[in-house]
C-alpha cells in the first residue's frame, strides 16, 4: 500500500485538502450568508438537492400517470404543469447550480486561492434563483420548459406572468454566476502551459455563461411584455405583429448552449478527480484545453437545428446547421478519448475501483457515449422534422447526456466533497446501493425512451392509445424513474446518517492504493 501526491502543476495545487466538518457549529446565518466560498458551495448543493427532490417528485407523478394506457390521475392541464416544472426544476434549479455549486469549491482549492472572488456576486446569483423557483411553483406554468410563443401567453392561468419573470431571473442569475466562474479562471498563477483544466473549463463557460443568457433574458422580457401588452406591437405573438420565427432564434442562441452549461463544469469535475484517484496526470492536457475552448466556440451558432420548420426541406442553410452540429462531436471525442486513455495508460488502483465517486464517474462516461452515438442521428435534416423532434428520442438522449452524464457527475463530484465537508467518510453499503439503482433505473429509462421514440410514440401527451410497444415501453420507463428516486432515497440517508456516524477522517481521504498481488509493478516510490 502506498499513497501518492499529485505534482504535476497542470493538475492544480499538489497539496492535498483537509477534512473538515464544515457544519458543526454553524450558524444558519453563516451558512446563508457568508461569502466563504465553502459555505456559498455548501449553501448551492443543498438547496440543488431540494430542487432535484422537487422536480423528481414531478416526474414520479407524470410517470405514473403515463405507465398504462388511459387517464387515471390527472388530466391534460395538471400533467403539462407537472412536466413543465419537472424540465425546469431540473435543468435551472438542478443541474446547473449543483455544478455550478461544486465549481465554487473545487476552483479555489485547486488554485490555491483558498477564496471565491466577486462572493457577492455568486450571492446574488443564488438568491435570484431562489426568488425563481418560488416564482415558477406559484405560478404553475404550463407552456413546457422551451417557454414556445404565443402559446406561452395565452394560457388560462392567470399568475402564468410569474413564469415570464423567472425565466428573467434565471438569466440574470446565470449571467451572474458565469462571471464569478471567468474571473477566478484568471486568478491561475499558472500561465498557459500550466494552467489546471478546470480554470479553463471555468473561463470558456463563464464566458459562454454570458453571452448566451442575454437572449434567454430577452425571452423572459418579451413574454411578459407580449403577456401584459405593454407594447402597440408585439415581439413574439403574430396576432399583434410578432413573429413566432424571432422567438425561436432568441430563444434557441441560449438553449443549445444551455445543454453546455451543466455539462462543461460536469467535464471539469472528471478533469479534477480522475488524476487524484488514478495517481497520474492525464493522458493529454492539450486535447482538454482545446476541447473546452471548441465547444465553448462551437456551442453558440447550432440552436437552429431545433427547428422544425426548417427541416422540412434540405437547403443550404440547413445544411450548413447541419454540418456545424456535426463538427460538436471533434471536441466531445477528443474528452472521451482522453478519459478513456486516462484510464488504460496503466493499472486502475485498488482504492479507485472501490469509491464511489470514481464508480460513478466511470459509467458517467459511459452514459455520454451512449447518449452521444444518438447525438449524429439528431443533426440529420431527414429524420429530424419527424422522427426526432417529435417523438421520445429526443428525451432518450438528453436524459442520458443531462442526467446519465451530467448528473452522475455532480453526485461524483458530492460524493469526492463529502469528507472536506464533514470529516466523515459516506458509508460504503449505502453508497453501492445507491450507485447500482441509478445505473440500472437510468439505463432502463433511457433505453425505454429510446425503444418508444423509434416506435414513434409522441411527446408531450398525458395519454396514449394502447398501440403496440407503448405500454411495455412506458411501464419499463416508469420502473426506470422508480429506481431513480429509490436511488436518491438511499443517497439521502446517506449524507445525513454519515454525517454523524462515518468514520472520521483525519488525513487523504483519497489514498492511491494498489492491489500488491494484482499489480506489484505498478507501485509508486514511498
Amino acid at each position: 500500500m502506498a499513497t501518492m501526491e499529485m505534482d504535476d502543476p497542470k493538475m492544480g495545487n499538489k497539496v492535498h485538502w483537509e477534512p473538515k466538518d464544515l457544519l458543526s457549529g454553524v450558524s444558519l446565518k453563516q451558512i446563508l450568508f457568508s461569502n466563504d466560498y465553502r459555505y456559498i458551495a455548501l449553501k448551492g448543493i443543498f438547496t440543488a438537492f431540494i430542487m432535484l427532490a422537487l422536480g423528481g417528485m414531478f416526474a414520479i407523478i407524470f410517470r405514473t400517470e403515463l405507465a398504462i394506457p388511459d387517464v387515471q390521475i390527472m388530466g391534460a392541464r395538471v400533467y403539462m404543469t407537472l412536466m413543465t416544472l419537472h424540465g425546469m426544476v431540473m435543468v435551472f434549479g438542478f443541474l446547473i447550480p449543483m455544478v455550478v455549486s461544486i465549481s465554487y469549491y473545487m476552483i479555489p482549492k485547486v488554485l490555491g486561492t483558498e477564496r471565491l472572488l466577486w462572493a457577492g456576486a455568486a450571492q446574488w446569483s443564488y438568491w435570484l434563483l431562489i426568488v425563481a423557483a418560488v416564482l415558477l411553483v406559484i405560478g404553475r406554468p404550463d407552456f413546457t420548459w422551451t417557454a414556445y410563443a404565443p402559446m406561452s401567453t395565452r394560457t388560462g392561468n392567470p399568475l402564468i406572468w410569474m413564469g415570464h419573470v423567472a425565466i428573467l431571473l434565471v438569466a440574470i442569475s446565470e449571467f451572474l454566476a458565469g462571471a464569478v466562474l471567468f474571473r477566478n479562471a484568471l486568478a491561475s498563477k499558472g500561465g498557459l502551459k500550466n494552467t489546471p483544466l478546470i480554470a479553463w473549463a471555468a473561463g470558456t463557460i463563464g464566458l459562454l455563461f454570458m453571452v448566451s443568457t442575454f437572449p434567454l433574458g430577452f425571452v423572459g422580457f418579451g413574454l411578459l411584455s407580449d403577456w401584459a401588452e405593454w407594447t402597440s406591437v408585439a415581439f413574439f405573438d403574430p396576432s399583434r405583429g410578432g413573429s413566432v420565427k424571432f422567438f425561436l432564434y432568441v430563444f434557441w442562441t441560449y438553449g443549445h448552449p444551455a445543454v453546455y452549461l451543466p455539462f462543461v463544469p460536469a467535464i471539469a469535475i472528471i478533469y479534477t478527480i480522475m488524476p487524484r484517484f488514478l495517481g497520474r496526470p492525464m493522458w493529454s492536457y492539450w486535447s482538454g484545453v482545446a476541447a473546452f475552448v471548441l465547444l465553448s466556440i462551437g456551442a453558440l451558432p447550432i440552436g437552429p437545428h431545433h427547428f422544425q420548420p426548417l427541416y422540412t426541406v434540405a437547403g443550404d442553410y440547413q445544411r450548413f446547421i447541419q454540418i456545424l452540429t456535426m463538427l460538436v462531436f471533434i471536441p466531445s471525442v477528443l474528452h472521451v478519448f482522453n478519459w478513456i486513455s486516462s484510464l488504460f495508460m496503466g493499472p486502475i488502483p485498488d482504492s479507485a475501483r472501490r469509491a464511489i465517486p470514481f464508480k460513478f464517474m466511470v459509467f458517467s462516461i459511459a452514459f455520454i457515449v451512449y447518449g452521444g452515438a444518438t447525438a449524429f442521428l439528431n443533426a440529420q435534416i431527414a429524420p429530424n422534422s419527424d422522427f426526432i423532434h417529435n417523438t421520445y428520442w429526443i428525451p432518450a438522449h438528453f436524459h442520458a447526456m443531462f442526467f446519465g452524464f451530467a448528473g452522475q457527475m455532480a453526485f461524483a463530484g458530492i460524493y469526492f466533497l463529502y469528507p472536506y465537508f464533514t470529516g466523515r467518510m459516506y458509508n460504503q453499503t449505502l453508497g453501492n446501493w445507491h450507485f447500482w439503482l441509478w445505473q440500472v433505473g437510468l439505463f432502463v429509462k433511457i433505453t425505454g425512451m429510446g425503444v418508444a421514440g423509434y416506435l414513434y410514440f409522441p411527446r408531450w401527451v398525458y395519454d396514449y392509445l394502447d398501440i403496440s410497444g407503448w405500454a411495455t415501453t412506458q411501464m419499463f420507463i416508469t420502473i426506470g424513474g422508480y429506481m431513480v428516486a429509490l436511488g436518491f432515497l438511499f443517497f439521502l440517508v446517506n449524507l445525513f446518517w454519515s454525517a454523524k456516524h462515518g468514520k472520521e477522517v483525519t488525513g487523504d481521504p483519497w489514498p492511491v492504493v494498489h492491489d500488491l498481488k494484482a499489480a506489484p509493478a505498478a507501485q509508486p516510490a514511498e
